[in-house]
């Protein structure tokens, strides 16, 4: 890198001695739920009102990456396994980074962002069949997007992600 564009590069944030550059990504999972008409699920998160996002979550030590994205839409949308067919995953992670306001405060400040294995999964069952407050209730409410609509209404940081992920799978929605 020349110094002209090692000045010009924005300079990592630094918090309590550590740069953002420095810390790892979180290992996740998202799941886009689709309908067989190509609508997919997403909630308003409980904590951030008029935020709609897809079921994520992080993977447990010792988990498989699907396994892990089972149990998040179960846990999540009270969707459970029998009611999904696992149809694609895209080849790669796919990481982001938390905006500079949000380092230090999410996941006990040990993480830079996140990298997220992505899983199209095709709803079988009805509406009656969801239940966002069967556990832990991370949505306020839910609803059927377009794919447009999922990319319009995802928080600015995460809306590459999405685009990416929206890309990898709409040939199948």
């Amino acid at each position: 890198m020349s110094r002209e564009a090692a000045l010009a590069a924005p300079t990592p944030v630094c918090r309590t001695g550590v740069f953002m550059t420095d810390l790892p990504y979180r290992a996740c999972v998202g799941v886009v739920l689709a309908r067989p008409d190509g609508l997919i699920f997403t909630g308003e998160r409980v904590d951030t009102p008029g935020a709609w996002q897809m079921p994520q979550g992080g993977i447990d030590k010792g988990e498989k990456a699907e396994a892990a994205a089972l149990r998040e839409l179960e846990e999540e949308a009270g969707v459970p396994r029998d009611l999904v067919e696992v149809e694609a995953e895209p080849r790669d992670w796919i990481a982001y980074d938390l905006p500079d306001h949000l380092i230090g405060k999410l996941w006990g400040g040990k993480y830079r962002g996140q990298k997220q294995r992505w899983f199209l999964l095709r709803f079988l069952g009805s509406d009656t069949d969801i239940d966002i407050t069967l556990h832990d209730k991370e949505f306020a409410r839910w609803r059927w997007s377009s794919a447009d609509e999922v990319l319009a209404d995802i928080v600015p940081f995460k809306r590459g992600v999405y685009a990416q992920v929206i890309a990898e799978f709409r040939d199948r929605l």
